[in-house]
């Protein structure tokens, strides 16, 4: 069962991803460079843009392509902090699965416009705002999924791995897009809304939500710490040092008696849980600076480094490859180490100075930047991976909550919506700030990242503190 849930969250948020990278390959067609197609067979129009899709044919092509881009970004920053309350009253596999079938839907009417020959902007962004709040429903759901199935022991790794989802559907998002972009851009948009309409009915029949739910041991969740903070959260919390997962009589009942519950948590007792306001914070930063790498890097890489669009477009694929390392690197340490908060912060405070060093030194040889590409890839994106997936399962799974088991996708929601602010704002940023010079782009992220690592600091002090307290009892244990 636990390998089902992986491979079916898996393909869910691949699904979503892919759904989402057509817009970024037909942009390309929308405004091509009409010349090299020979003569204009259309007398009427204009010589240099004949071949273009109204509206896009304007000298604003570029305004309109931000605002297709913002539109859904915005949308999708707002909806995930509500996503994740309506995620936790109703049941995931019905709200990821309608959230699939409505993101294939949105996705597929966008690529329906080329067949319906629409070309009014207002069609297009409102397309993307709708596709951008239906698709805030995939993250919280699959990461809550994952979170009732796992416990804290592996569970950085295990989702570091999981957390390719990512990269995996952006590149087959690519490769499909690509095959109808030049014959008919449409089918770029429609095929891949089949594809995650068919994997949401899939996992409407396949996907199980709770452990309980066929007759299974609920994982640990508290491992270290109930017993060490609280010595009274061991009879309130799942035993921590049961074998079999198993609870005491009255807990290990109550997941099974539906009506014996905890309500839903509220979104500012959320807020409460300790953590989820500083791990937030540092995603928006965090992510800031993921996301003006994912928009702005290929053009980057052809106005330092002189590369062709194709050659760019390629090397800047090596930031995901990166990420990955990253991803997988960061959840291994912080399953060792026990603490999230620190490996997060040691990564983001080592890529400050990578970032700094890729901009000046970065382009000097094709070697040079493939491996400053993936060092600065895995530092940047690392955190960011961690917090999404492990820290927001831990917190949702958090001791204060007393075993109250609906948390996890309301916390989710929370992180990763703050951190959409700031997936938002960073592209933005960086289109206002790149006019004056990439170093000053770069000192923006610079000064990103070490905001991101400073909003941690007091995660960090307490995970220093339980660390020193462990270490004082393990030597009074020796000297007893």
């Amino acid at each position: 069962y636990r390998g089902l849930t992986l491979v079916l969250t898996f393909l869910s948020y691949t699904s979503y991803h892919l759904s989402r990278k057509p817009i970024s390959i037909v942009k390309s067609q929308l405004h091509p460079n009409c010349s090299t197609l020979g003569p204009n067979p259309r007398n009427d129009s204009n010589s240099t843009t004949w071949c273009s899709w109204a509206p896009f044919d304007g000298d604003n092509y570029k305004e309109l392509f931000g605002a297709l881009d913002n539109a859904f970004l915005v949308a999708y920053a707002i909806g995930m902090f509500i996503s994740g309350i309506f995620g936790e009253r109703l049941p995931l596999r019905y709200y990821l699965s309608g959230g699939m079938v409505l993101s294939g839907l949105f996705t597929a009417l966008f690529g329906l416009g080329y067949f319906w020959d629409i070309h009014v902007l207002w069609y297009f962004i409102v397309v993307q705002v709708c596709n951008g709040l239906v698709q805030t429903t995939g993250w919280p759901a699959v990461v809550a999924c994952v979170g009732n199935w796992f416990g804290k022991g592996k569970r950085g790794l295990i989702m570091g791995i999981w957390n390719s989802h990512t990269s995996v559907g952006n590149i087959l998002g690519s490769l499909i897009a690509g095959a109808w972009v030049s014959s008919a851009w449409g089918l770029s948009f429609v095929v891949p809304g089949i594809i995650i309409t068919t994997v949401g009915i899939i996992c409407f029949f396949f996907l199980v939500e709770y452990p309980e739910d066929v007759d299974c041991s609920p994982p640990l969740h508290h491992v270290m710490t109930t017993s060490e903070k609280d010595p009274e959260a061991v009879t309130s919390n799942e035993g921590p040092l049961s074998l079999s997962g198993q609870s005491s009589v009255d807990h290990s009942n109550s997941p099974k008696e539906p009506a014996e519950e905890p309500e839903a948590i509220s979104f500012l007792g959320a807020l409460r849980i300790p953590g989820v306001v500083e791990f937030s914070l540092c995603l928006l930063f965090a992510k800031l600076v993921s996301y003006t790498f994912l928009y702005w890097l290929p053009l980057y890489i052809v106005n330092v480094a002189h590369f062709g669009a194709k050659e760019a477009g390629d090397l800047s694929t090596l930031f995901d490859v990166g990420g990955i390392l990253g991803g997988i690197l960061a959840g291994l340490v912080s399953d060792y180490t026990g603490g999230r908060a620190t490996t997060c912060c040691v990564m983001l405070v080592v890529a400050a100075p990578m970032l700094f060093l890729y901009n000046h030194v970065g382009q000097n040889g094709i070697g040079t930047s493939v491996a400053m590409l993936i060092i600065c890839g895995a530092l940047v994106n690392g955190p960011y991976a961690l917090i999404t997936t492990a820290v927001s399962a831990d917190l949702g799974t958090h001791e204060s909550l007393k075993g109250n088991a609906k948390a996890l996708s309301t916390v989710t929601a929370i992180i990763d919506g703050t951190g959409s602010v700031g997936a938002a704002l960073g592209p933005l940023l960086a289109g206002l700030i790149s006019p004056m010079g990439w170093n000053n782009v770069f000192y923006m992220l610079i000064a990103a990242d070490v905001l991101a690592c400073l909003l941690l600091a007091r995660v960090v002090v307490k995970e220093a503190r339980g660390w020193c307290g462990y270490m004082a009892r393990q030597r009074g244990y020796v000297a007893t």
